[in-house]
């Protein structure tokens, strides 16, 4: 059996040793400086790993993804039923407000409309041959009151008398009252008339159609839908956000995102609503948070999908520094390493700020433009500009 510090086995031991007060000596030198020589003089032959300081923004943020809908779009029908005559405009046309979209045959309620003002003229007829009655009735009635006061006239007479005049006036309320019928359902039907011209409802744009020409749509029971029209000027993000996260937002936060096309834009807004019943999506609870984005552009369209980031906290145009060049102090603040311009190393507390992953932004000891180095062993963020 070979012995266990054979010259074979020697190598190994001493590679295990050296790692072992190499794993020592870089903890010392994170967490206990004062412990180190003196730190070796950088050359122009042997240079340290350096980065420039340059100043920077970092976020905190909360990321979801939504899809992009118009803030105000209107499902367009028909409020009467018949045959649709004819559609005015095309999916992706513009219109104004009171622009006629659509019209459904009108044929059957013109007809109502010509019967009911026949109608209303023939009990307007009998209403003014009804007060003429009326009119002389009331004179009948003053005569005989006058004969049966200068015992001219019986007392039959004159009850028979006032009972006609009050046959008069109550015909005649009768009529006004069929008239007042009358003019009500030709109201109604000349309004079921108009709503055969479907009209726009918003400004907006057409960017759907539901019905054909062609089509019978009933509006007995439900509105049958013809177009949807959609005001492309104002985009909504509705953003699925998780339970977890939803509780660090509020409304009037900043929210910026991007869309899967436009990658490299950036828009910016601020969070409008946060609607309180949630949707559960593979036994994920999430929460619709939205918001408003002006889009006079139209670079934005209807269900498109936006990256999200909901802004918590930020540190704007401060000193950046990675987070590889930071150590830890024993009374436990922070330092990094300066690289003078002489060529030489010196050590620097810093007050750091927010952070990400990957860097910090320093609030007091370090001024942009100064050089701070970084680990040996750390290559990954190159030398700074």
């Amino acid at each position: 059996m070979p012995d266990r510090y054979s010259p074979a086995r020697r190598p190994l031991a001493l590679l295990a040793a050296g790692a072992v007060f190499f794993a020592a000596g870089a903890g010392l030198g994170r967490w206990a400086p004062e412990l180190l020589p003196a730190l070796p003089q950088a050359t122009a032959e042997n240079p340290p790993d350096t980065y420039r300081v340059m100043p920077g923004t970092i976020t905190r943020s909360v990321t979801a993804l939504g899809l992009i809908e118009p803030r105000v779009f209107v499902d367009v029908g028909s409020q009467v039923s018949g045959q649709l005559r004819r559609v005015d405009v095309a999916i992706g046309d513009r219109v104004a407000k009171g622009d006629q979209l659509a019209e459904i045959d009108p044929r059957i309620y013109e007809t109502r409309v010509t019967g009911d003002e026949a109608k209303l003229r023939n009990l307007k007829a009998q209403a003014d041959q009804a007060r003429a009655e009326r009119d002389l009735a009331r004179l009948r009635d003053a005569r005989i009151r006058r004969l049966a006061a200068a015992n001219a006239a019986s007392r039959e007479d004159a009850d028979t008398s006032a009972a006609n005049l009050r046959i008069a006036e109550a015909r005649v309320e009768a009529i006004e009252a069929q008239i007042g019928e009358a003019q009500s359902t030709l109201d109604g039907d000349r309004t079921n008339l108009s709503y055969t011209r479907i009209l726009a409802p918003i400004d907006g744009t057409v960017v759907s159609q539901t019905s054909v020409v062609g089509q019978t749509l009933n509006a007995s029971q439900t509105s049958p839908i013809i177009l949807r029209l959609a005001d492309l000027a104002t985009m909504t993000v509705r953003a699925q956000v998780a339970e977890a996260d939803v509780v660090r937002l509020r409304p009037g936060q900043t929210a910026r995102f991007s869309t899967l096309g436009q990658p490299e834009r950036l828009w910016e807004s601020r969070i409008r609503q946060i609607l309180p019943t949630p949707q559960t999506i593979n036994d994920v609870v999430l929460y619709d948070v939205l918001i408003d984005i002006d889009n006079s552009d139209g670079a934005l369209m209807t269900s498109m999908t936006a990256q999200v980031s909901f802004v918590l906290d930020e540190a704007t145009n401060l000193p950046v520094v990675p987070l590889q060049a930071v150590a830890a102090t024993p009374d436990g603040g922070h330092e990094v390493r300066i690289f003078t311009a002489g060529g030489g190393v010196e050590r620097r507390r810093v007050t750091l700020g927010l952070a990400d992953r990957r860097r910090a932004a320093v609030t007091a000891g370090l001024a942009v433009g100064e050089t701070v180095i970084l680990p040996e062993e750390d290559h990954a963020g190159g030398r700074g500009a």
